[in-house]
């Protein structure tokens, strides 16, 4: 199972070397098949880029923080297997996680699909897609990993619907064909769901978060350290529904995967106000403009 290369895993990271030392050692590890790691060097100057190479790891540098978006597309032409995977630097994968994508894979038969790992996170949180509080650390030295691989399977979920954070899997052609991230969401709030959009934009149906494959997730965030791009505003102008309404109405996202509930007089509500919020945000930046003018 080791001898060939199954997925091409893209790292973004941004001096935050001790969580990817644990991200890249938890995949080989824990990975049943052998998969090709690429990771994206922002800056580097606590000893990441140093590290990368050592390993022998497949890379690209620049020398300040560029975003994931940049990243990850920078990162595309080195991928060369048939499945691209968005995979963040402070996650550890438990095992099974990548044959149990790759189970799900198979049996969709067809390119169009979008899959995602299910999170596990110290911290409660807002999604129904992610198992927590479930904490077995929330920093390297913290981190439980003996409790972590003894209890991670006995956690109770299910597979839901709407995929859109890492970890992520779609098939390169896929990739190529909504051409990867939009560099426009840099350094990359609300690029998932805007990746998502352009997914089913493009045609794909399925998209699927699978119980089976479990990653922690230890929400080392990095977002504090950037000016954020308003990506909710950005989102709304570009397809003409909030991120919200999107992704509950549409993705439908948390949902148990074998639910029915009928979102069409929901959608249209939505719809109705997305309106009304979009040309809210025009006459917000116009006023702005012209009080800065005066």
């Amino acid at each position: 199972m080791k001898d060939h290369q199954l997925f091409s895993i893209l790292i973004p990271s941004w001096n935050n070397l001790e969580f990817l030392k644990l991200c890249v050692s938890s995949i080989r590890k824990n990975s049943k098949f052998n998969h090709e790691i690429l990771i994206h060097v922002n800056d580097g100057s606590d000893g990441t880029l140093e590290w990368v190479k050592s390993e022998g790891l497949k890379y690209t540098h620049s020398a300040e923080n560029v975003g994931v978006c940049f990243a990850l597309n920078g990162l595309r032409p080195l991928a060369t297997t048939d499945y691209i995977l968005f995979m963040n630097d402070d996650m550890y994968v438990c095992p099974g996680w990548d044959e149990a994508l790759f189970d799900e894979i198979k049996n969709i038969g067809h390119k169009m699909f979008f899959l995602s790992s299910t999170l596990i996170q110290p911290r409660p949180f807002f999604c129904k897609s992610v198992i927590a509080p479930a904490d077995f650390g929330q920093s390297v030295e913290s981190f439980d990993e003996e409790r972590l691989l003894r209890e991670y399977k006995s956690l109770q979920h299910y597979d839901w619907k709407g995929s859109t954070w890492p970890p992520n899997v779609v098939h390169r052609d896929v990739w190529d064909l909504v051409g990867g991230y939009s560099i426009e969401y840099s350094p990359g709030m609300y690029s998932d769901p805007d990746f998502s959009a352009k997914l089913w934009k493009a045609g794909v149906r399925l998209f699927k978060g699978v119980d089976r494959s479990r990653v922690y997730h230890f929400e080392a965030r990095s977002t504090h350290r950037v000016v954020k791009n308003d990506g909710s505003t950005q989102f709304l102008r570009k397809w003409g529904i909030t991120s919200g309404s999107f992704i509950r109405d549409i993705l439908q996202r948390g949902e148990p995967w074998d639910s029915d509930r009928d979102m069409s007089d929901k959608l249209k509500k939505d719809l109705l106000r997305s309106k009304l919020k979009k040309a809210l945000t025009i006459f917000r930046d116009v006023r702005i403009k012209n009080i800065w003018e005066d």
